[in-house]
């Protein structure tokens, strides 16, 4: 019988349902996430105002949060937004951008924990202080390398009750128990601004379509991340041409060629 929860065939699945997704992202990701939203098969709505955050994560397929532009009246709409998925049943990710780096921040993210979400995903400095250690981390930067993070994940994990990916040069995906390592990609990546908040919003919509496997879901969208830079950097001449080949990427991949391609381990 053949393994529904491969990589492909929840592209398959995302695909065919083409999901509604709440983004609540940062100023500077909105569209680039869009783009990446929609050229792989979903689709986006960067809805974050406290009148209607709440209200639209009731109807969508899932919702994403990322602190990255916070401001008070963006935080008021991302409590009601999680609180409302929460209510709904719905799969929410959150991304704690720089959560260490301000107090205001640091309560940002202890009140979106409060709310449990399905996924958190974020870099290795982000990840290794959510879990209480003591990260190199400044800004949006990463100093941190993913095999430092991974013990901080499974933590986390297993305190939150969720799903954890630290993303890098190789990517590890937890549940607290199980675990996983997605290389690929290409080093242009970190040069293009807003790839891995756009990465979050793509989490969410596999998340979406395959509510009852977080873990996959999040293995599944981190590897068409993989692949699809794999391919887009073989031919780019510098972070420019990268990005738009890496939504070109994308769009043309299929699931074939993401279970033939994606560098997939146990860890």
């Amino acid at each position: 019988m053949q393994d529904q929860t491969t990589a492909g065939n929840l592209l398959r699945t995302m695909r065919a349902n083409s999901p509604l997704v709440q983004c609540i992202t940062n100023f500077v990701a909105m569209n680039i996430a869009a783009n990446v939203m929609l050229a792989a098969g979903a689709s986006p709505a960067m809805v974050h105002a406290e009148e209607e955050a709440g209200e639209f994560a009731a109807i969508s397929g899932a919702l994403t949060i990322n602190i990255g532009t916070l401001s008070s009246g963006w935080l008021a709409g991302m409590l009601k937004a999680a609180r409302s998925a929460n209510n709904a049943g719905k799969p929410w990710v959150l991304d704690p951008v720089a959560h260490y780096a301000t107090a205001f921040r640091r309560k940002a993210v202890a009140q979106l924990l409060e709310l449990q979400p399905t996924i958190i995903r974020g870099n290795a400095s982000e990840i290794i202080a959510l879990a209480g250690g003591t990260s190199r981390g400044q800004g949006v930067d990463s100093r941190d390398a993913v095999e430092q993070a991974e013990d901080s994940a499974r933590l986390l994990a297993e305190k939150h009750g969720c799903i954890v990916a630290v993303t890098g040069v190789t990517d590890f995906v937890t549940d607290g128990q199980k675990a996983k390592r997605i290389a690929g990609g290409s080093p242009f990546m970190p040069q293009v601004t807003a790839l891995g908040c756009s990465l979050t919003c793509l989490v969410g919509a596999f998340a979406a379509a395959t509510t009852n496997a977080p873990f996959e879901a999040t293995v599944a969208a981190l590897a068409v991340f993989a692949v699809a830079g794999t391919q887009a950097g073989a031919a780019a001449d510098g972070p420019g041409s990268f990005s738009w080949r890496f939504l070109d990427a994308l769009a043309s991949l299929t699931p074939e060629v993401l279970d033939r391609e994606a560098r997939v381990t146990v860890a």
